[in-house]
């Protein structure tokens, strides 16, 4: 009988797979272990980290509070704006005045401010920019041919329903929509650039009603930087 179970042990054990071979190699490595020694499994980059005391210069540990020095690898975050870092009522405003100001450079300035790429904290999927108010919008001015050449096309959905003007003819007739068309075309393409575009307020003549938001001046360069040799 005893014959019989040994050949059969044999026999199963010949036909395993091979990962039942190398566990039964680990078994027995493992029980021919000496006396007096035992297996331990590798630190982790965790259990390996110093406590940032040691690794931060003296002067520089003001920076840190609390626990924080003896706390996670906090140099190796990703910071990303909630919900108390852009808060609508408490963003700033902006005033410029379209005067003798080139279209252009006009739009670009506002684009950047009403996006807040002027902002350290600039997030391009958040709102994170500021509200911009434009007076005397029928005094922007253009370069070159541009009031007689620049075409602005409209369509009203209809065969045939599509409508062109130049620059001149649009600024007698709707002055604010040339600015608006402007930095519309440079703000991003979606649901953020229509919620962003709402923060453009355009109106004709030195007059605006957002004195109660105490708007700051925003300049606008006029002329391109020169370089001196």
């Amino acid at each position: 009988m005893a014959t019989a179970v040994a050949a059969s042990a044999f026999l199963s054990s010949s036909f395993a797979p091979r990962h039942h071979h190398r566990r039964l190699a680990r078994s027995v490595t493992r029980r021919a272990a000496p006396a007096g020694l035992a297996v331990r499994c590798e630190q982790s980059d965790k259990q390996k980290r110093q406590p940032l005391a040691a690794l931060v210069p003296r002067e520089q540990r003001f920076m840190f509070e609390g626990d924080e020095l003896c706390g996670p690898d906090i140099w190796n975050t990703t910071w990303y704006p909630k919900a108390a870092d852009h808060v609508t009522t408490e963003k700033t405003w902006y005033v410029v005045d379209a005067a003798d100001k080139i279209l252009g450079r006009l739009a670009s300035t506002i684009a950047v401010h009403i996006r807040g790429k002027n902002e350290p904290t600039y997030t391009p999927s958040v709102d994170m920019g500021a509200f911009v108010i434009v007076v005397n919008a029928e005094k922007v001015a253009v370069s070159g041919k541009k009031r007689s050449q620049k075409l602005y096309r409209r369509h009203s959905g209809r065969p045939g329903g599509m409508k062109e003007e130049t620059f001149d003819q649009l600024q007698k007739r709707i002055p604010e929509r040339i600015i608006e068309h402007a930095v519309r075309g440079m703000l991003p393409k979606g649901r953020l650039g229509r919620r962003l575009f709402t923060h453009l307020k355009v109106y004709k003549g030195a007059e605006h009603p957002h004195v109660a938001q105490k708007p700051v001046p925003l300049p606008i360069r006029d002329k391109r930087i020169q370089k001196t040799d």
